[in-house]
């Protein structure tokens, strides 16, 4: 179905809320998990359940509005897809995307912080420094872009928040870093000294992995999917992420 184009100023509201919503989920739940069990894999099995309820029912409410992408890379890919045609994201509309999932990711990571008594920022001492968990975000990012782009070149974006969110709970299982895959989530996750934070000497790094995963996601899409088809909606309107995630 077509959806109506919202003003830029109601999509950047969604994407605030949304990426908002989304580290609150991640980093909220992985609290209560770590209060509740003391098992490793129990914490991870909770974290990722809750991660994919909560991207699936973001990405279905608020896609119609923004495209909900929640991921600064899930937005420059729509623009780099549809840079030829027009029906990607404008280049001019992805820094502010940008600007409001960074800032939703931080304010939602500050959020849960607050819910659990804890103070409002507490920086993560969780240090993630490793050649293999940088390959996972490469790996990660790779599969969330072209999951997306596939969706969309193909006319199935509608698929998006079951599809999105069940390939993002997988990749908390099949990756060693749990799949972050996401630069603004990336750097909210590193105000939060709980299960799921992340130092923030690590952050770069892992956003430059996931940079150069992205760059292979789109890479593999073309050679999959070739050719964008003449577009039939607003896939600019439905494309989503998802981001992304984590």
């Amino acid at each position: 179905m077509s959806t109506p184009m919202f003003p830029l100023g109601r999509r950047l509201a969604a994407e605030t809320v949304g990426t908002g919503a989304l580290v609150a989920v991640v980093v909220g739940s992985g609290i209560q998990a770590a209060r509740l069990s003391g098992d490793g894999g129990v914490v991870l099995l909770a974290n990722s359940l809750v991660t994919v309820f909560g991207l699936g029912v973001l990405i279905a409410v608020l896609g119609p509005v923004s495209g909900a992408h929640f991921n600064p890379l899930v937005s420059l890919a729509s623009w780099w897809s549809g840079r030829r045609d027009g029906r990607g994201l404008p280049l001019g509309e992805v820094a502010a995307y940008a600007a409001a999932q960074l800032g939703g990711a931080v304010s939602g990571a500050v959020l849960a912080n607050v819910m659990f008594a804890r103070a409002p920022v507490t920086w993560s001492g969780q240090d993630r420094q490793a050649g293999h968990l940088w390959l996972a975000e490469a790996v990660a990012t790779a599969g969330l872009i072209m999951v997306i782009s596939g969706l969309a070149r193909t006319g199935r974006a509608r698929m998006a928040p079951v599809s999105v969110a069940c390939y993002i709970g997988a990749a908390y299982w099949f990756t060693s870093s749990t799949s972050f895959a996401n630069p603004a989530v990336t750097i909210g996750r590193a105000f939060t000294d709980t299960y799921t934070g992340i130092a923030p000497a690590s952050t770069g790094p892992f956003i430059a992995a996931q940079l150069a995963g992205a760059t292979a996601g789109l890479a593999l899409t073309a050679i999959v999917f070739g050719r964008p088809a003449p577009p039939t909606v607003n896939t600019r309107s439905l494309e989503t992420s998802e981001a992304i995630a984590e």
